[in-house]
Protein backbone atom coordinates (compact mmCIF):
# COMPACT_ATOMS: atom_id res chain seq x y z
CA UNK A 1 0.00 0.00 0.00
CA UNK A 2 2.82 2.37 0.81
CA UNK A 3 4.48 1.50 -2.45
CA UNK A 4 1.25 2.23 -4.38
CA UNK A 5 0.84 5.60 -2.70
CA UNK A 6 4.42 6.53 -3.49
CA UNK A 7 4.00 5.65 -7.12
CA UNK A 8 0.76 7.62 -7.31
CA UNK A 9 -1.47 4.63 -8.09
CA UNK A 10 -4.79 4.60 -6.22
CA UNK A 11 -5.36 1.79 -3.77
CA UNK A 12 -8.37 0.61 -5.74
CA UNK A 13 -6.05 -0.43 -8.54
CA UNK A 14 -4.17 -3.10 -6.54
CA UNK A 15 -5.78 -6.02 -8.33
CA UNK A 16 -4.84 -4.69 -11.74
CA UNK A 17 -1.31 -4.04 -10.65
CA UNK A 18 -0.91 -7.55 -9.25
CA UNK A 19 -1.97 -9.01 -12.56
CA UNK A 20 0.53 -6.93 -14.46
CA UNK A 21 3.33 -7.80 -12.02
CA UNK A 22 2.48 -11.48 -11.65
CA UNK A 23 4.93 -12.57 -14.27
CA UNK A 24 5.22 -12.93 -18.00
CA UNK A 25 3.13 -16.12 -18.08
CA UNK A 26 0.11 -14.31 -16.66
CA UNK A 27 0.40 -10.98 -18.54
CA UNK A 28 -1.98 -10.28 -21.38
CA UNK A 29 -0.48 -9.46 -24.79
CA UNK A 30 -0.15 -5.71 -25.27
CA UNK A 31 -0.82 -4.00 -28.59
CA UNK A 32 1.53 -1.37 -29.95
CA UNK A 33 -0.12 2.07 -29.93
CA UNK A 34 0.90 4.76 -32.38
CA UNK A 35 1.95 8.01 -30.75
CA UNK A 36 -0.85 10.60 -30.63
CA UNK A 37 -0.29 13.49 -33.01
CA UNK A 38 -0.37 16.79 -31.17
CA UNK A 39 -0.89 20.27 -32.52
CA UNK A 40 0.24 23.65 -31.34
CA UNK A 41 -2.92 25.26 -32.80
CA UNK A 42 -5.09 26.76 -30.08
CA UNK A 43 -8.89 26.84 -30.21
CA UNK A 44 -8.52 30.59 -29.92
CA UNK A 45 -6.24 30.85 -32.92
CA UNK A 46 -7.05 33.48 -35.55
CA UNK A 47 -7.92 30.73 -38.04
CA UNK A 48 -11.13 30.05 -36.12
CA UNK A 49 -12.42 33.62 -36.25
CA UNK A 50 -14.08 35.44 -39.17
CA UNK A 51 -12.09 38.12 -40.89
CA UNK A 52 -12.28 41.44 -39.04
CA UNK A 53 -13.37 39.87 -35.74
CA UNK A 54 -11.66 41.24 -32.65
CA UNK A 55 -10.70 38.24 -30.50
CA UNK A 56 -10.21 40.38 -27.40
CA UNK A 57 -13.63 42.02 -27.75
CA UNK A 58 -15.59 41.57 -24.54
CA UNK A 59 -13.16 38.93 -23.30
CA UNK A 60 -13.09 40.50 -19.87
CA UNK A 61 -16.89 40.46 -19.77
CA UNK A 62 -17.19 36.74 -20.52
CA UNK A 63 -14.24 35.10 -18.79
CA UNK A 64 -14.65 36.55 -15.30
CA UNK A 65 -17.20 37.85 -12.85
CA UNK A 66 -18.17 41.50 -12.99
CA UNK A 67 -16.53 42.27 -9.66
CA UNK A 68 -13.14 41.18 -11.00
CA UNK A 69 -13.38 42.79 -14.42
CA UNK A 70 -11.81 46.12 -13.58
CA UNK A 71 -8.74 44.37 -12.15
CA UNK A 72 -7.34 43.62 -15.59
CA UNK A 73 -7.48 47.22 -16.86
CA UNK A 74 -4.62 49.66 -16.73
CA UNK A 75 -6.61 52.81 -17.58
CA UNK A 76 -10.09 54.21 -17.18
CA UNK A 77 -10.45 54.57 -20.96
CA UNK A 78 -9.72 50.88 -21.48
CA UNK A 79 -12.32 49.83 -18.92
CA UNK A 80 -15.04 52.20 -20.11
CA UNK A 81 -14.47 51.42 -23.80
CA UNK A 82 -14.71 47.70 -23.17
CA UNK A 83 -17.98 48.16 -21.29
CA UNK A 84 -19.38 50.34 -24.08
CA UNK A 85 -18.47 47.71 -26.65
CA UNK A 86 -20.06 45.07 -24.45
CA UNK A 87 -23.22 47.16 -24.16
CA UNK A 88 -23.29 47.69 -27.93
CA UNK A 89 -23.13 43.97 -28.58
CA UNK A 90 -25.50 42.97 -25.75
CA UNK A 91 -27.87 45.87 -24.98
CA UNK A 92 -30.04 43.57 -22.86
CA UNK A 93 -27.33 43.61 -20.18
CA UNK A 94 -27.98 47.26 -19.38
CA UNK A 95 -30.41 46.66 -16.53
CA UNK A 96 -28.32 43.99 -14.83
CA UNK A 97 -24.86 45.53 -15.15
CA UNK A 98 -25.29 49.30 -15.12
CA UNK A 99 -25.40 49.54 -11.32
CA UNK A 100 -22.05 47.78 -10.87
CA UNK A 101 -20.56 49.85 -13.70
CA UNK A 102 -21.58 53.08 -11.96
CA UNK A 103 -20.17 51.85 -8.64
CA UNK A 104 -16.85 51.03 -10.28
CA UNK A 105 -16.73 54.48 -11.87
CA UNK A 106 -17.40 56.12 -8.51
CA UNK A 107 -14.26 54.49 -7.18
CA UNK A 108 -12.23 55.39 -10.25
CA UNK A 109 -13.46 58.81 -11.45
CA UNK A 110 -12.24 61.09 -8.70
CA UNK A 111 -10.72 63.93 -10.73
CA UNK A 112 -12.00 66.49 -13.25
CA UNK A 113 -9.87 65.06 -16.04
CA UNK A 114 -11.24 61.55 -15.52
CA UNK A 115 -14.83 62.82 -15.65
CA UNK A 116 -14.19 64.73 -18.87
CA UNK A 117 -12.55 61.65 -20.36
CA UNK A 118 -15.61 59.57 -19.43
CA UNK A 119 -17.95 62.07 -21.09
CA UNK A 120 -15.88 62.09 -24.28
CA UNK A 121 -15.76 58.29 -24.50
CA UNK A 122 -19.52 57.96 -24.19
CA UNK A 123 -20.15 60.82 -26.62
CA UNK A 124 -17.87 59.29 -29.26
CA UNK A 125 -19.51 55.88 -28.91
CA UNK A 126 -23.01 57.35 -29.18
CA UNK A 127 -22.19 59.40 -32.29
CA UNK A 128 -19.95 56.97 -34.16
CA UNK A 129 -21.48 53.53 -33.56
CA UNK A 130 -24.74 52.92 -35.46
CA UNK A 131 -27.80 52.37 -33.27
CA UNK A 132 -26.00 53.21 -30.02
CA UNK A 133 -27.53 56.67 -29.66
CA UNK A 134 -30.53 55.38 -27.69
CA UNK A 135 -28.46 53.19 -25.38
CA UNK A 136 -25.93 56.01 -25.00
CA UNK A 137 -28.72 58.39 -23.93
CA UNK A 138 -29.98 55.89 -21.36
CA UNK A 139 -26.44 55.46 -20.04
CA UNK A 140 -25.99 59.22 -19.76
CA UNK A 141 -29.25 59.56 -17.86
CA UNK A 142 -28.26 56.87 -15.35
CA UNK A 143 -24.79 58.23 -14.76
CA UNK A 144 -26.10 61.78 -14.36
CA UNK A 145 -28.04 60.59 -11.31
CA UNK A 146 -25.58 58.06 -9.84
CA UNK A 147 -22.08 59.47 -10.25
CA UNK A 148 -21.01 61.04 -6.97
CA UNK A 149 -18.23 63.30 -8.29
CA UNK A 150 -19.31 66.90 -8.85
CA UNK A 151 -16.27 69.12 -9.44
CA UNK A 152 -16.29 72.87 -9.91
CA UNK A 153 -16.00 72.44 -13.67
CA UNK A 154 -19.44 70.80 -13.69
CA UNK A 155 -21.05 67.46 -12.96
CA UNK A 156 -21.51 64.69 -15.53
CA UNK A 157 -24.67 66.15 -17.09
CA UNK A 158 -23.25 69.65 -17.34
CA UNK A 159 -20.05 68.43 -19.00
CA UNK A 160 -22.10 66.31 -21.40
CA UNK A 161 -24.22 69.28 -22.46
CA UNK A 162 -21.10 71.40 -22.87
CA UNK A 163 -19.66 68.73 -25.18
CA UNK A 164 -22.86 68.71 -27.22
CA UNK A 165 -22.82 72.48 -27.44
CA UNK A 166 -19.49 72.36 -29.26
CA UNK A 167 -21.10 70.47 -32.15
CA UNK A 168 -24.28 72.50 -31.91
CA UNK A 169 -22.51 75.80 -32.51
CA UNK A 170 -21.05 74.47 -35.77
CA UNK A 171 -24.45 73.44 -37.15
CA UNK A 172 -24.54 75.85 -40.09
CA UNK A 173 -21.08 74.88 -41.31
CA UNK A 174 -21.78 71.18 -40.77
CA UNK A 175 -24.97 71.15 -42.86
CA UNK A 176 -23.04 72.77 -45.73
CA UNK A 177 -20.00 70.51 -45.39
CA UNK A 178 -18.97 67.46 -47.36
CA UNK A 179 -20.64 64.07 -47.05
CA UNK A 180 -18.44 62.88 -44.19
CA UNK A 181 -18.98 66.08 -42.18
CA UNK A 182 -22.73 65.91 -42.67
CA UNK A 183 -22.84 62.27 -41.67
CA UNK A 184 -21.06 62.99 -38.39
CA UNK A 185 -23.34 65.94 -37.74
CA UNK A 186 -26.48 63.88 -38.39
CA UNK A 187 -25.30 61.28 -35.87
CA UNK A 188 -24.95 64.06 -33.32
CA UNK A 189 -28.45 65.37 -34.10
CA UNK A 190 -30.06 61.98 -33.50
CA UNK A 191 -28.07 61.48 -30.29
CA UNK A 192 -29.26 64.86 -29.05
CA UNK A 193 -32.83 63.83 -29.87
CA UNK A 194 -32.41 60.68 -27.78
CA UNK A 195 -30.95 62.75 -24.96
CA UNK A 196 -34.00 65.01 -25.04
CA UNK A 197 -36.29 61.99 -24.70
CA UNK A 198 -34.26 60.09 -22.08
CA UNK A 199 -32.38 62.63 -19.97
CA UNK A 200 -34.44 63.27 -16.82
CA UNK A 201 -34.09 66.50 -14.87
CA UNK A 202 -35.38 66.41 -11.30
CA UNK A 203 -36.90 69.65 -10.10
CA UNK A 204 -36.73 71.16 -6.65
CA UNK A 205 -40.12 69.67 -5.79
CA UNK A 206 -39.19 66.20 -7.00
CA UNK A 207 -40.91 66.47 -10.36
CA UNK A 208 -39.19 64.98 -13.39
CA UNK A 209 -38.90 67.09 -16.53
CA UNK A 210 -36.91 67.13 -19.76
CA UNK A 211 -33.98 69.42 -20.44
CA UNK A 212 -35.55 72.56 -21.86
CA UNK A 213 -32.27 73.68 -23.37
CA UNK A 214 -32.33 70.58 -25.59
CA UNK A 215 -35.84 71.44 -26.73
CA UNK A 216 -34.70 74.81 -28.00
CA UNK A 217 -31.57 73.27 -29.48
CA UNK A 218 -33.55 70.75 -31.54
CA UNK A 219 -35.64 73.53 -33.04
CA UNK A 220 -32.53 75.37 -34.19
CA UNK A 221 -31.04 72.16 -35.56
CA UNK A 222 -34.20 71.60 -37.60
CA UNK A 223 -33.94 75.14 -38.96
CA UNK A 224 -30.33 74.51 -39.96
CA UNK A 225 -31.23 71.26 -41.72
CA UNK A 226 -34.11 72.82 -43.66
CA UNK A 227 -31.98 75.83 -44.56
CA UNK A 228 -29.66 73.52 -46.53
CA UNK A 229 -32.18 71.14 -48.14
CA UNK A 230 -29.93 68.48 -49.63
CA UNK A 231 -31.18 64.91 -49.43
CA UNK A 232 -29.10 63.79 -46.44
CA UNK A 233 -30.07 66.84 -44.37
CA UNK A 234 -33.75 66.33 -45.13
CA UNK A 235 -33.62 62.64 -44.28
CA UNK A 236 -32.02 63.54 -40.93
CA UNK A 237 -34.78 66.09 -40.27
CA UNK A 238 -37.44 63.47 -41.02
CA UNK A 239 -35.82 61.00 -38.60
CA UNK A 240 -35.59 63.68 -35.94
CA UNK A 241 -39.24 64.66 -36.23
CA UNK A 242 -40.48 61.08 -36.35
CA UNK A 243 -38.54 60.47 -33.15
CA UNK A 244 -39.42 63.60 -31.19
CA UNK A 245 -42.20 65.37 -33.13
CA UNK A 246 -45.07 64.50 -30.80
CA UNK A 247 -43.10 65.41 -27.66
CA UNK A 248 -41.82 68.65 -29.15
CA UNK A 249 -45.25 69.74 -30.33
CA UNK A 250 -46.81 69.04 -26.93
CA UNK A 251 -44.06 71.02 -25.19
CA UNK A 252 -44.42 73.95 -27.59
CA UNK A 253 -48.20 73.99 -27.22
CA UNK A 254 -47.87 74.13 -23.43
CA UNK A 255 -45.92 77.37 -23.91
CA UNK A 256 -48.47 78.70 -26.38
CA UNK A 257 -46.03 78.45 -29.28
CA UNK A 258 -46.90 77.41 -32.80
CA UNK A 259 -43.45 76.18 -33.79
CA UNK A 260 -44.61 72.85 -35.22
CA UNK A 261 -46.94 74.59 -37.67
CA UNK A 262 -43.96 76.59 -38.86
CA UNK A 263 -41.94 73.39 -39.31
CA UNK A 264 -44.71 71.77 -41.33
CA UNK A 265 -44.96 74.89 -43.50
CA UNK A 266 -41.21 74.73 -44.14
CA UNK A 267 -41.52 71.10 -45.14
CA UNK A 268 -44.29 71.90 -47.61
CA UNK A 269 -42.17 74.68 -49.09
CA UNK A 270 -39.24 72.30 -49.45
CA UNK A 271 -41.43 69.78 -51.28
CA UNK A 272 -42.51 72.49 -53.71
CA UNK A 273 -39.22 74.32 -54.25
CA UNK A 274 -36.20 72.23 -53.27
CA UNK A 275 -34.26 70.15 -55.77
CA UNK A 276 -34.34 67.05 -53.60
CA UNK A 277 -34.98 63.55 -54.90
CA UNK A 278 -38.41 62.11 -55.44
CA UNK A 279 -37.99 59.58 -52.62
CA UNK A 280 -37.07 62.30 -50.13
CA UNK A 281 -40.09 64.38 -51.15
CA UNK A 282 -42.23 61.30 -50.57
CA UNK A 283 -40.71 60.91 -47.08
CA UNK A 284 -41.50 64.54 -46.29
CA UNK A 285 -45.11 64.15 -47.42
CA UNK A 286 -45.47 61.02 -45.31
CA UNK A 287 -44.17 62.98 -42.33
CA UNK A 288 -46.79 65.68 -42.90
CA UNK A 289 -49.41 62.94 -43.08
CA UNK A 290 -48.12 61.43 -39.84
CA UNK A 291 -48.38 64.74 -38.06
CA UNK A 292 -51.94 65.26 -39.36
CA UNK A 293 -52.89 61.98 -37.64
CA UNK A 294 -51.54 63.32 -34.33
CA UNK A 295 -48.22 61.50 -34.85
CA UNK A 296 -50.02 58.17 -34.95
CA UNK A 297 -51.07 58.39 -31.32
CA UNK A 298 -54.31 56.72 -30.29
CA UNK A 299 -56.14 58.46 -27.48
CA UNK A 300 -58.63 56.29 -25.65
CA UNK A 301 -62.08 57.71 -25.02
CA UNK A 302 -63.20 58.57 -21.50
CA UNK A 303 -64.78 55.68 -19.52
CA UNK A 304 -68.21 57.26 -19.38
CA UNK A 305 -68.38 58.25 -23.04
CA UNK A 306 -69.08 55.75 -25.80
CA UNK A 307 -66.78 55.90 -28.81
CA UNK A 308 -68.28 57.95 -31.63
CA UNK A 309 -66.93 59.31 -34.92
CA UNK A 310 -66.77 62.73 -33.24
CA UNK A 311 -64.65 61.81 -30.18
CA UNK A 312 -62.55 58.92 -31.54
CA UNK A 313 -60.39 59.59 -34.64
CA UNK A 314 -59.89 55.84 -35.08
CA UNK A 315 -63.60 54.99 -35.00
CA UNK A 316 -63.66 53.87 -38.64
CA UNK A 317 -60.14 52.46 -38.74
CA UNK A 318 -61.16 48.78 -39.03
CA UNK A 319 -64.37 49.22 -41.00
CA UNK A 320 -64.65 47.16 -44.23
CA UNK A 321 -64.72 48.72 -47.69
CA UNK A 322 -67.78 48.29 -49.92
CA UNK A 323 -68.40 49.17 -53.56
CA UNK A 324 -71.37 50.76 -55.28
CA UNK A 325 -72.90 49.41 -58.50
CA UNK A 326 -70.50 51.71 -60.36
CA UNK A 327 -67.46 50.26 -58.58
CA UNK A 328 -66.89 53.31 -56.35
CA UNK A 329 -65.47 52.31 -52.92
CA UNK A 330 -67.06 53.57 -49.71
CA UNK A 331 -66.76 52.87 -45.97
CA UNK A 332 -68.71 53.69 -42.84
CA UNK A 333 -66.92 57.04 -42.75
CA UNK A 334 -68.67 58.10 -45.97
CA UNK A 335 -71.42 60.71 -45.35
CA UNK A 336 -73.79 58.76 -47.65
CA UNK A 337 -72.92 55.41 -46.10
CA UNK A 338 -76.45 54.40 -45.08
CA UNK A 339 -77.93 55.20 -48.49
CA UNK A 340 -75.17 53.45 -50.41
CA UNK A 341 -75.20 50.42 -48.12
CA UNK A 342 -78.97 50.05 -48.44
CA UNK A 343 -78.56 50.13 -52.22
CA UNK A 344 -75.94 47.41 -51.87
CA UNK A 345 -78.33 45.19 -49.88
CA UNK A 346 -81.04 45.63 -52.50
CA UNK A 347 -78.80 44.29 -55.26
CA UNK A 348 -80.41 40.83 -55.08
CA UNK A 349 -78.71 39.77 -58.26
CA UNK A 350 -75.43 39.60 -56.33
CA UNK A 351 -76.76 38.39 -52.94
CA UNK A 352 -79.86 36.30 -53.74
CA UNK A 353 -79.66 33.85 -50.85
CA UNK A 354 -77.55 35.50 -48.16
CA UNK A 355 -78.23 38.15 -45.58
CA UNK A 356 -75.76 40.69 -44.23
CA UNK A 357 -74.02 38.33 -41.78
CA UNK A 358 -73.54 35.64 -44.42
CA UNK A 359 -76.23 33.24 -43.16
CA UNK A 360 -77.85 31.08 -45.82
CA UNK A 361 -81.50 32.01 -46.47
CA UNK A 362 -82.27 29.64 -49.32
CA UNK A 363 -85.35 27.48 -48.88
CA UNK A 364 -85.24 23.67 -49.03
CA UNK A 365 -84.87 22.47 -52.54
CA UNK A 366 -83.44 25.74 -53.83
CA UNK A 367 -80.00 26.03 -55.37
CA UNK A 368 -76.99 27.02 -53.34
CA UNK A 369 -74.14 28.94 -54.91
CA UNK A 370 -72.07 25.77 -55.07
CA UNK A 371 -74.92 23.87 -56.75
CA UNK A 372 -75.36 26.34 -59.59
CA UNK A 373 -74.26 24.93 -62.95
CA UNK A 374 -70.70 26.07 -63.42
CA UNK A 375 -70.05 24.50 -66.81
CA UNK A 376 -67.01 26.07 -68.44
CA UNK A 377 -67.08 27.94 -71.68
CA UNK A 378 -65.87 25.65 -74.54
CA UNK A 379 -62.89 27.86 -75.26
CA UNK A 380 -61.88 27.91 -71.59
CA UNK A 381 -62.40 24.18 -71.29
CA UNK A 382 -60.15 23.55 -74.31
CA UNK A 383 -57.41 25.77 -72.88
CA UNK A 384 -57.68 23.99 -69.54
CA UNK A 385 -57.31 20.56 -71.13
CA UNK A 386 -54.27 21.77 -73.09
CA UNK A 387 -52.73 23.06 -69.86
CA UNK A 388 -53.27 19.70 -68.14
CA UNK A 389 -51.68 17.79 -71.04
CA UNK A 390 -48.62 20.08 -71.04
CA UNK A 391 -48.24 19.73 -67.28
CA UNK A 392 -48.41 15.94 -67.50
CA UNK A 393 -45.83 15.93 -70.32
CA UNK A 394 -43.42 18.06 -68.27
CA UNK A 395 -43.88 15.83 -65.23
CA UNK A 396 -42.92 12.70 -67.22
CA UNK A 397 -39.81 14.42 -68.56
Amino acid sequence: SDHLQKTGIPSGSQDKVSVLDSGPEMAEPQLAVDPVATSNLSVKAPEFYPAGYNQNFNQNFTDSSFEDRCDGYLTLAEYVQDFLNHLTEQPGCFETEIEQFAETLNGWVIADEALQELVELIYQQATSVPNFSYMGARLCNYLSHHLTISPQSGNFRQLLLQRCRTEYENRDEATKGDETTRKQFHAFVLFLAELYLNLEIKGTKGQVTRAEILQEGLRELLNALFSNPVDSNLVCAVKLLKLTGSVLEDAWKEKGKNDMEEMIQRIENVVLDANCSRDVKHMLLKLVELRSSNWGRVHGTTPHAEATPENDPNYFMNEPTFYTSDGVPFTAADPDYQEKYQELLEREDLFPYYEENGADLSAPGELYFDEIDDEMDPEIEEAYEKFCLESEHKRKQ
